[in-house]
C-alpha cells in the first residue's frame, strides 16, 4: 500500500514540525514549505495528493497561491487543498472555497479536526477518481466463468501480485482495459489512481505533453505519468505512438525520470506500466513501425484476450451482466434472454467481441417488448444493425468493399460534427481527436464545404 504524500504549507515553524510529527506519527509522508516559492519547488517535484495551506505568509498568500494553481492546471486544482489560518474570516473561507479549496481549518489547529478533514479530503478524491473508473469499466470483475476465462483472471492476479508491466494483445473490444483494470484492482497500487491513455486519440505532436505535462515560468502542468504516481499507467493502442515519443519513452523507461516539456529537472517516475494493442507488434518492429527496444521493454509478460468466438460459453453470462447493469443504472426494462435466444448468440461471430454484444443488450432493452426476449427478436436486432443510418440521411451497407463504407461513413460522421458545431472547426476537431491541418484535407478531399455553400 502506498502512503498518501501531504504537503503543508506554512511561514511558522513550530506549526510546520508539529503538523509533519503528527501526520507521520499517522502513516502519512509529509514534505514541508515555509512560502510559496518553497511550495512551487515542492509542487514542481512532486504531484502531493493533498496539500494543507496557510492562508496568510509574507511573500504570497495562499489565496493568491490557489488562484495560480488553478489556472495553471486548467480551472481545476491537481490535488484538494485545505486552507488553514489564524485570521480566518467568512469572506476569505468562501473565496477559498470559490477557488476550489475542500475546507477551511481555523488555528490554533484542533489535531482530531484537522485529522478528520485530512481523511475526508483524500478520501473525496479516492472516490471521484473511482467513480470516474468505475463508470468507464462498468465493473472490476471480468464477467463470465467457462474455463479460459476463468484461467485467465487467475493468470491476470497472479500477475498482479508482482510490479512487473504488461502487455495485452486482443482484438477490439474484447475486454482489455477490463482485464487491464482487473490487475490493477488486484495490485498492491490498487488504492492509487488507474490513469488511461488511449495513444490514438491524442493529437499528433501532443503526446510528449500529454504524457510527461509541461513547465513554463512557475506554471506547471502535471502529465499522465505523474497523474498515476503510486499506481498504474494504461496505454491503450500503444502501436499507434510516434516513433519520436517512443524514442523518449525509452529513455524514460531506462532511467526512471522524465522532464516535462520546457523543464529542467528530473522527475522521479513511480508508475505501473501496462500497454495494451490490436495489432502484432514483432511484424511493427519487423515493418520498422515501433521500436524494438520498447517492445521488449513494455513486453515483460505478456498476455492474450481471446475474441468472443473462442469462448462463447461465457455468452449467457455476459447478458446477465449487461442486462442487470442497464437495468439497474439506466433503468431500462430488465428482460431475460430465451434459451433460443442464448442459443442463437452463441452461434453469432461477434466481430465486436464483448463491446458489440454489450450494444446489442442495449439495443434489445430500449426497443422494450415482453419480458422475454427471444431468438427471432434478437436475430432481427442483429440484422437491423448490418447497415448504419447516417446523420446525413443516407444509409452505410455493410455489404460492400471496406474502402467504400469507410468513405461513405466518414463522410456522414464528419458532416455531423460540422453541423453539431456550427461550422467550427476547431472544436469539431477536439471532438473528432483529429489535428486542425489534417481535418481541412480530409473534409475537401471528402468534397465537403466548411463554409456551406
Amino acid at each position: 500500500m502506498n502512503r498518501s504524500y501531504i504537503l503543508v504549507i506554512d511561514d511558522e515553524p513550530d506549526i510546520r514540525e508539529t503538523v509533519k510529527d503528527i501526520l507521520e506519527d499517522e502513516g502519512y509522508e509529509v514534505a514541508l514549505a515555509e512560502n510559496a516559492e518553497a511550495a512551487r519547488k515542492q509542487l514542481r517535484d512532486r504531484l502531493p495528493d493533498m496539500v494543507l495551506l496557510d492562508i496568510w505568509m509574507p511573500d504570497t498568500d495562499g489565496i493568491t497561491l490557489l488562484k495560480e494553481w488553478k489556472e495553471s492546471s486548467g480551472g481545476e486544482l491537481p490535488s484538494p487543498v485545505v486552507m488553514m489560518s489564524g485570521h480566518g474570516n467568512v469572506e476569505t473561507a468562501v473565496e477559498a472555497t470559490r477557488l476550489g479549496a475542500y475546507d477551511f481549518l481555523e488555528k490554533p489547529l484542533s489535531i482530531a479536526k484537522m485529522m478528520l478533514t485530512i481523511e475526508r479530503a483524500i478520501e473525496s478524491s479516492t472516490l471521484k477518481r473511482e467513480s470516474s473508473v468505475l463508470h468507464d469499466a462498468m465493473d472490476l470483475e471480468p464477467a463470465g466463468r467457462s474455463a479460459s476465462t476463468l484461467r485467465l483472471k487467475e493468470q491476470v492476479k497472479r500477475i498482479a501480485r508482482h510490479d512487473s508491466w504488461v502487455l495485452f494483445t486482443g482484438e477490439p473490444g474484447s475486454g482489455r482495459e477490463t482485464f487491464a483494470r482487473y490487475l490493477h484492482a488486484n495490485s498492491n497500487r490498487a488504492e492509487r489512481p488507474f490513469v488511461d491513455v488511449v495513444v490514438s486519440a491524442i493529437a499528433p505532436g501532443n503526446a510528449a505533453l500529454e504524457l510527461f505535462g509541461k513547465e513554463e515560468d512557475e506554471h506547471i502542468q502535471y502529465g499522465r505519468l505523474e497523474q498515476a504516481r503510486g499506481g498504474t499507467l494504461f496505454l491503450d493502442e500503444v502501436a499507434d505512438m510516434d516513433l519520436d515519443v517512443q524514442a523518449q519513452l525509452v529513455g524514460v523507461l531506462d532511467s526512471g525520470t522524465f522532464l516535462r516539456v520546457g523543464g529542467s529537472e528530473p522527475v522521479h517516475m513511480d508508475v505501473r506500466i501496462i500497454a495494451a494493442t490490436q495489432h502484432n507488434l514483432e511484424e511493427q518492429v519487423n515493418q520498422q513501425r515501433f521500436r524494438e527496444d520498447l517492445f521488449y521493454q513494455l513486453n515483460v509478460v505478456p498476455v492474450h484476450i481471446p475474441p468472443l468466438r473462442e469462448h462463447a460459453d461465457d455468452i449467457p453470462d455476459l447478458l446477465n451482466y449487461y442486462t442487470d447493469y442497464y437495468a439497474r443504472h439506466e433503468r431500462l426494462p430488465y428482460r431475460e434472454f430465451s434459451i433460443g435466444a442464448q442459443n442463437y448468440l452463441r452461434q453469432y461471430e461477434w466481430q465486436g467481441n464483448i463491446r458489440e454484444l454489450k450494444n446489442v443488450v442495449q439495443r434489445l432493452l430500449i426497443l422494450g417488448g415482453d419480458d422475454e426476449i427471444d431468438a427471432e427478436e434478437v436475430e432481427s436486432a442483429i440484422g437491423a444493425a448490418s447497415s448504419v443510418n447516417t446523420a446525413a440521411g443516407g444509409v452505410v451497407s455493410f455489404d460492400q468493399p471496406l474502402r467504400e463504407a469507410r468513405e461513405e461513413f466518414e463522410k456522414a460522421y464528419l458532416t455531423y460534427q460540422l453541423e453539431k458545431h456550427e461550422r467550427n472547426v476547431t472544436q469539431m476537431a477536439a471532438e473528432a481527436g483529429m489535428e486542425r491541418t489534417h481535418l481541412y484535407r480530409k473534409l475537401k478531399s471528402l468534397g465537403i464545404d466548411v463554409k456551406g455553400k
